[in-house]
């Protein structure tokens, strides 16, 4: 596996509002996405690119120098796009579509519940952007996808964590027979799943690491803060489990509600979305649905517009650093 590993930090800049969201130090890899589908290319001639004017944005320009005759620029119309994916998959093609989440859930809903979801079309939408991974403020910050696709019926969501989820998620994705919808990481995506003998499995969720203090329940790159924080908290005598949720919908239930019922811990949501409508109201209605009572808290982005600026500022600001999230669950036990 090539990786490389993140740069010294400087001095934060206006790019810093489009920073890669690793870490000083750490092992990164470039392009997974783009690089797994060129993959799968070579074994799925139905597989297709398509792109709304965002294939260098997406990785999906690899895709494109590979198998230029298999690539389709819709320039910047994201309602043409979903359609004609759907028109794509209709023909037997597999299309692998991919804008902003922003674009691509808040611009073209309608077309992808009306023409792909209500046919159960064989599309898969990679989604770049999610929550609060670009300072650019909220015309660009999908903060709210996951509340707006979960409500889709029959439509299958996931939030990676890193670039080993990503790459074992793309094959899966293609094997799926159904619309699918990925928070896409994208550019030097952190690798930390390797590490833990993880394999991604559409539809599962895994224990990365065990504690009796508490249960975090984690999803997209909201799971490296987490063993990040799991790793400070050990110092202070504090033993944080970590449970990584890939699949937002449909949401593993019987693993979930396993880990919760052992040892009685303090259950946490750590999610880079929304406090409305994600993963973390997700857990709660299955918690309440199955009779379970537990203390729970969410780590989450406020029900708000969010700031515009350098990310390192906004995630400590709206609590999702790794020094915000293990003061609060310090603060909660």
């Amino acid at each position: 596996m090539n990786t490389t590993t993140a740069e010294k930090k400087p001095r934060l800049k206006t790019s810093a509002m489009i920073a890669s969201i690793a870490g000083e130090g750490q092992r990164v890899k470039a392009a997974p996405f783009g690089k797994a589908l060129v993959e799968l290319g070579r074994e799925r001639p139905e597989v297709v690119g398509m792109t709304a004017d965002l294939a260098k944005y997406t990785d999906l320009h690899l895709f494109a120098n590979e198998y230029p005759e298999r690539f389709f620029q819709m320039g910047m119309a994201e309602q043409l796009l979903m359609a004609a994916a759907g028109g794509m998959a209709k023909e037997g093609f597999i299309p692998f579509a991919t804008t902003y989440a922003v674009f691509g859930t808040r611009r073209a809903f309608d077309f992808v519940h009306q023409v792909i979801a209500e046919e159960n079309l064989n599309v898969k939408m990679c989604c770049a952007l999610p929550g609060l991974t670009t300072g650019y403020g909220p015309s660009h910050q999908a903060t709210e996808d996951l509340a707006l696709m979960r409500g889709i019926p029959g439509l299958t969501i996931i939030d990676p964590c890193d670039a080993l989820d990503i790459e074992q998620a793309v094959p899966q994705m293609a094997d799926h027979q159904g619309p699918v919808y990925t928070r896409l990481p994208r550019g030097n995506v952190p690798l930390v799943l390797d590490e833990y003998d993880y394999k991604f499995e559409l539809g599962k969720a895994k224990l990365i690491r065990d504690g009796r203090s508490a249960l975090v329940i984690s999803s997209g790159f909201m799971t490296m803060r987490s063993l990040e924080v799991a790793k400070q908290l050990q110092a202070d005598g504090v033993d944080v489990a970590v449970l990584h949720v890939p699949t937002i919908k449909p949401l593993d239930e019987a693993t979930i509600l396993a880990e919760v019922r052992r040892l009685g811990r303090l259950v946490v949501v750590a999610e880079n979305h929304s406090v409305i409508g994600g993963l973390g109201e997700a857990v709660a209605a299955l918690l309440m649905r199955s009779g379970v009572t537990t203390a729970f808290r969410q780590i989450a982005l406020p029900d708000a517009f969010l700031d515009a600026g350098a990310l390192p500022t906004l995630h400590e600001r709206y609590g999702i650093s790794t020094q915000a999230m293990s003061q609060q669950i310090k603060g909660w036990l």
